[in-house]
């Protein structure tokens, strides 16, 4: 018998809630496998408890199409009680590793809400240094609303930046494939060498600087 497809809800939210830890935010993370650019967090606080028809349209980013992830974000920018961003540079990312730099992220997402949040929801990592109670949810941006809304949030961010990025680099596709490691990509790297946003300490890129060393 086929199952019927598991989509993003707010039990978790209202667990939390339930239990006396309000508000609630949901954090996720885009472009920690890209070539290129920034890495870019993201915190909502949300009520789910409200009628907000559009949230059943929610996903995990990746599901989404550029045009729907964009229509979503006006969404959830309108609807959210709060909105952290934090975003960490290639440069940084080269310095302290990827994963460092994801939770880097996380925090700063974290520290920019208007609103401080008594319990959060990652997907995946956990923060150490988080003072506040915090439950890791694999897969959280395909089952938890607020992760599937930071996902989204924190995607077009990046591909805003993206954007910006390749008006500022031309020869290297940035607006395509946003810094990911495509074969387009890769052809342009060995055609025009590295740029300042390329991340050095990745494999594909550190190998043609190496080259040119």
């Amino acid at each position: 018998m086929r199952q019927s497809r598991i989509l993003p809800n707010g039990d978790r939210e209202q667990l939390l809630r339930d239990q006396g830890y309000w508000p609630v935010a949901g954090i996720d993370e885009a472009g920690r496998g890209a070539l290129a650019g920034p890495v870019v967090a993201s915190a909502v606080i949300a009520d789910w408890s409200l009628s907000m028809p559009w949230h059943l349209e929610i996903r995990d980013s990746k599901q989404l199409t550029a045009t729907h992830r964009q229509r979503l974000y006006a969404r959830i920018l309108d609807c959210a009680l709060s909105i952290g961003i934090g975003i960490v540079s290639n440069d940084v990312i080269d310095r302290i590793g990827i994963a460092a730099a994801s939770r880097r992220a996380m925090y700063e997402a974290l520290q920019s809400l208007s609103v401080t949040p008594a319990s959060v929801l990652i997907d995946w990592f956990t923060l150490p240094s988080l003072r506040m109670r915090q439950e890791r949810v694999p897969q959280g941006d395909a089952v938890c609303l607020s992760i599937a809304c930071a996902s989204i949030v924190a995607k077009v961010t990046r591909d805003h930046i993206m954007n910006e990025l390749d008006v500022q680099y031309r020869s290297y596709g940035f607006a395509l494939h946003k810094g990911y490691g495509t074969q387009a990509h890769l052809r342009c790297l060995a055609e025009h060498g590295v740029s300042p946003v390329h991340r050095l300490s990745f494999q594909p890129v550190r190998r043609i600087w190496g080259s040119l060393l």
